[in-house]
């Protein structure tokens, strides 16, 4: 299934954001009944690398509407590297300075390719995930509120009405609007929230559901566990079907399974994404369940999710199914 037409050629680098593929996973579903598939959206063939692009082009086209991203504003945000990324890539193509409040613990990858594109990088204190990046981003902001353009994803509208404009259509036209169930991790909700919105409005009877981590002490980057974090304002769990709990090490488990078995390369979150659907997809006798896979796993080499692979058994090694 293509996303893109044959010959595909752009005038800006924001005519790249958007219309990423869906592929068919087959080898981590091979257990599943027949008439149950999974697809996953591939997020990581956005410019940046990761779904991030499509709700930082959308909040910063909003802000210059309104005017309040202007000549002589510097873009500022707290996020846990992928916003960051799309963000820091953006200001570069529009002529805007951008600093990002990113907690000292995400990748190193993600926090130099923040750098690469000239964006300056404000550590705030890993114990403290992306909630402490939002308190520091505010304190910095508070001390010169002219200086700064925030588009604050987190309570920003416009993250959300990207994925209702672009993520939800797609999936949509690209699953001949058979899809059943959505699937989507919760980080500042955005993805689930407008995707699910436009979903619904095509069909009721589609299952929108969100996956976050099981406890509050988790290795899911990029994954909020609300109970205990500090809730976006665009979040409304009333519009969720249901919640899916996911633990870090089988989410880890399935980045592994992936590489394997699908020849895909992704990160934590989609591998949690990936486990919670094929718990789902165990409990039905037919369906079309669409994840989201935000990027890709090269942005994680150097996180724990790697850390002593190569003391891991080679595939060959491994159990076979």
């Amino acid at each position: 299934m293509s996303a893109r037409p044959d010959g595909f050629r752009a005038d800006s680098l924001v005519d790249l954001v958007g219309r990423t593929p869906l592929l068919r996973l087959r080898g981590v579903t091979a257990d599943l009944p027949p008439k149950v598939r999974v697809w996953a959206k591939l997020e990581g063939f956005n410019p940046g690398g990761s779904i991030k692009d499509r709700p930082a082009l959308r909040m910063l086209q909003e802000g210059l509407r309104t005017g309040n991203l202007r000549q002589g504003k510097v873009i500022i945000d707290s996020t846990s590297g992928n916003t960051g990324i799309a963000l820091a890539m953006l200001g570069a193509a529009l002529g805007f300075p951008v600093e990002m409040v990113v907690p000292s613990n995400a990748s190193i990858e993600r926090r130099q390719i923040i750098q690469a594109f000239g964006a300056k990088l404000i550590e705030s204190d890993p114990l403290e995930g992306s909630d402490g990046a939002i308190r520091l981003c505010r304190e910095i902001i508070a001390d010169d509120r002219d200086r700064y353009f925030k588009p604050d994803q987190y309570f920003n509208e416009a993250n959300p009405l990207a994925h209702y404009e672009t993520t939800g259509p797609e999936i949509w036209e690209q699953t001949c609007g058979r899809v059943t169930h959505f699937l989507a991790g919760i980080g500042t909700s955005g993805t689930i929230m407008g995707t699910g919105r436009f979903l619904k409005e095509q069909n009721s009877a589609i299952r929108i559901m969100a996956i976050e981590p099981d406890d509050a002490f988790h290795g899911l980057e990029g994954l909020k566990h609300m109970a205990s974090s500090i809730v976006p304002g665009i979040y409304h769990e009333g519009e969720l079907d249901d919640k899916i709990p996911t633990p870090t090490d089988e989410a880890y488990d399935m980045v592994y399974r992936l590489g394997r078995e699908e020849g895909l390369l992704v990160g934590q979150s989609s591998g949690a994404a990936c486990w919670a659907a094929l718990k789902l997809a165990r409990t039905l006798d037919e369906g079309e369940i669409v994840i989201v896979f935000p990027d890709f796993g090269d942005k994680y080499l150097s996180t724990n999710l790697w850390q002593g692979w190569g003391e891991m058994p080679r595939p060959a090694d491994l159990p076979q199914r």
